[in-house]
């Protein structure tokens, strides 16, 4: 749905994009992290045409975005960071007029419109003019012309910023109903946003792709060691002496006591080892009493970190 091969943008003396490559499938919602400056905003306005690349390939829907400018943009949705409001129309009008401009046939506008203003749940403010309205009520307003036209892709730019707890609710709500029904891209500063909303993510810095994967994979890629925290009930130097044998564990600690007998241990272990399975036999064997376990993983801040880090020591 979404191509982007080697693509590079220049401005004069700047190179914002150097040949940034990725993929988005059709139905997927994928969200594009990266610091301040990375290239976020150039990588989304290339896919909308807003300027053509420098070089490389970017496709979406299967055209090209020099060659197919106007059917590109026909069938996407773009909403920007401050989306750009007529403030003295009404919400209604307004739509209506962005039905226009993306070349809807007069007799499917009405539907066009009832439609976004029922998604984005704006029937309240309907004939209210755009500039009277709180932020996240423009913020819907931005989504809503974004889905004009029924687009096959949203691209999504910083949705929820500047919002309050609610209001930040009720778009990632709104984003959670348009995901799988269209293709999404979506950049944001609020890792636990895209770990929320996004089932693939893609990091770019300096305006370089450093990974595109499901944040699962790069969990795995990144931590290396599994990290396990395992609650048996045992005799604890019995537990930390059996489990050492076993090959594939590296290191046994305890973590917390829960109760007489029951502690929390801390395992670390090689990636290839089917730890549960080695951990069910030994506990079998020594009559212990498995409390719980659960695979430690990092979080997307945490995957975020690491992956500007071996950047960083690359350059």
């Amino acid at each position: 749905m979404i191509e982007v091969e080697n693509v590079t943008k220049e401005f004069g003396s700047v190179t914002a994009l150097k040949g940034v490559s990725f993929r988005v499938e059709r139905g997927q919602a994928v969200g594009l992290l990266g610091p301040n400056g990375a290239g976020k905003t150039t990588i989304m306005r290339v896919l909308t045409c807003f300027f053509p690349p420098s070089t490389g390939v970017a496709k979406v829907c299967g055209m090209d975005v020099i060659r197919h400018s106007l059917d590109i943009r026909r069938r996407t949705g773009y909403f920007l960071e401050s989306a750009p409001l007529y403030v003295t129309m009404s919400v209604s009008d307004f739509l209506f007029f962005v039905c226009g401009v993306k070349g809807v046939k007069r007799s499917h506008r009405k539907n066009e419109v009832s439609e976004a203003i029922e998604l984005c749940g704006l029937q309240h403010v309907g004939n209210r003019l755009i500039g009277n309205l709180s932020k996240g009520y423009k913020q819907r307003v931005g989504l809503a012309q974004a889905l004009i036209n029924q687009p096959q892709v949203l691209i999504l730019d910083e949705p929820t910023i500047g919002l309050d707890p609610e209001q930040v609710f009720g778009i990632r709500k709104l984003i959670k109903v348009l995901a799988g029904e269209r293709t999404i891209l979506l950049s944001s500063h609020i890792l636990s946003e895209v770990s929320m909303l996004c089932n693939k993510i893609i990091v770019v810095n300096k305006g370089r792709t450093i990974a595109e994967d499901t944040s699962k994979n790069l969990n795995t890629i990144l931590q290396g060691n599994v990290l396990t925290k395992v609650q048996i009930e045992g005799v604890p130097s019995l537990v930390i002496r059996e489990l050492e044998k076993v090959k594939g564990i590296f290191k046994v600690s305890t973590h917390e006591k829960r109760a007489d007998n029951i502690l929390e241990y801390l395992i670390e272990s090689d990636k290839s080892l089917d730890f549960c399975k080695a951990l069910c036999e030994i506990a079998f064997s020594n009559n212990w009493i498995l409390r719980g376990v659960q695979t430690l993983k990092l979080s997307l801040e945490e995957i975020f970190l690491k992956l500007m880090a071996q950047e960083e020591t690359k350059n």
